[in-house]
């Protein structure tokens, strides 16, 4: 799969009541087809997939389905800190509508650099996509280093890509500049999209793109036509919208976001709360000098 581009990790949208937002998810899609990306990421962390039954993935699957209606490539998330778990899970998925497996690295359990080779070695023995290791030390609490990763890179083939979230521009490099010619980077933080297209990555899978998708592609376009002085205006126009996105949790913010966009509700399961009145009012209040900044 190419993962050049904009990737978009969609969000679930919930009602007011809890229950997943069955009408919302085709307005989500259609605003992020009608922006220009070039694919979606299902169930991915974004989603509050820990928060899913397995009914509901499989109904969330399907409705994003339909709703893409054949537009753009899709990417299933699928991962866990129970490696055996993650297997069966990848064995018993319907995998035929999907191009690729993004997989998180196993949280909490803090394995060493060989327990994390192995995780991975074992999902791509029996993975029958392509799988993209995602790394985000952070939330998982233990990093893929740039040698575990391109080790497993050059020990099998159907992994593709690491979506990068470490924040660590070095450690991005290292893998940029020693990675197999068929393995893909791709930033997974949208502060950092520009930085990391510039030093060399494909692409971006993106939290912001749920709502903003336009702009994200057009900074894309810039970096394309060497219009660099333009790129940059566009990421520090997005910059100050990104860092509220953040500021009490994934995907709180994006999600207050996208409700003052009249895309969701805002909406999380716990053990998240929906945004807090005040950084609503930021959101808010970003986002319209971001549009005034993105029509001028």
């Amino acid at each position: 799969m190419n993962l050049k581009g904009l990737g978009v990790a969609l969000v679930t949208p919930f009602t007011s009541e809890g229950e997943i937002d069955f009408d919302a998810i085709p307005r989500i899609i259609k605003n992020i087809i009608s922006g220009g990306a070039d694919y979606l990421v299902v169930l991915g962390t974004t989603a509050e997939v820990s928060c899913l039954s397995s009914l509901e993935k499989k109904e969330v699957i399907a409705a994003v389905i339909k709703a893409n209606n054949r537009n753009l490539p899709l990417v299933i998330g699928i991962g866990g800190n129970n490696t055996a778990a993650v297997i069966e899970e990848i064995i018993q998925t319907d995998l035929s509508p999907f191009q690729a497996i993004l997989s998180v690295s196993p949280y909490y359990n803090k394995p060493t650099q060989e327990g994390i080779y192995q995780h991975y070695a074992h999902l791509a023995q029996v993975s029958p996509i392509p799988l993209i290791v995602y790394n985000v030390p952070s939330r998982t609490g233990a990093a893929v280093f740039s040698k575990t990763f391109l080790r497993l890179a050059n020990d099998y083939d159907n992994i593709i890509a690491i979506k990068e979230a470490s924040g660590d521009m070095a450690q991005a490099e290292e893998i940029l500049k020693d990675c197999p010619s068929h393995v893909q980077v791709i930033s997974g933080d949208d502060a950092l999209t520009l930085p990391m297209l510039l030093s060399g990555a494909v692409g971006t899978i993106s939290v912001l793109g749920n709502a903003l998708p336009i702009p994200i592609k057009r900074m894309f376009y810039y970096v394309e036509q060497g219009e660099l002085e333009k790129a940059y205006k566009m990421h520090y126009q997005l910059l100050d919208i990104i860092q509220l996105l953040f500021e009490e949790g994934n995907p709180v913010g994006v999600k207050a976001l996208m409700k003052s966009l009249s895309l969701c509700n805002q909406s999380v399961r716990l053990p998240l709360v929906q945004a807090s009145k005040g950084l609503s009012n930021r959101i808010e209040s970003v986002l319209e000098a971001t549009l005034l900044q993105h029509n001028s």
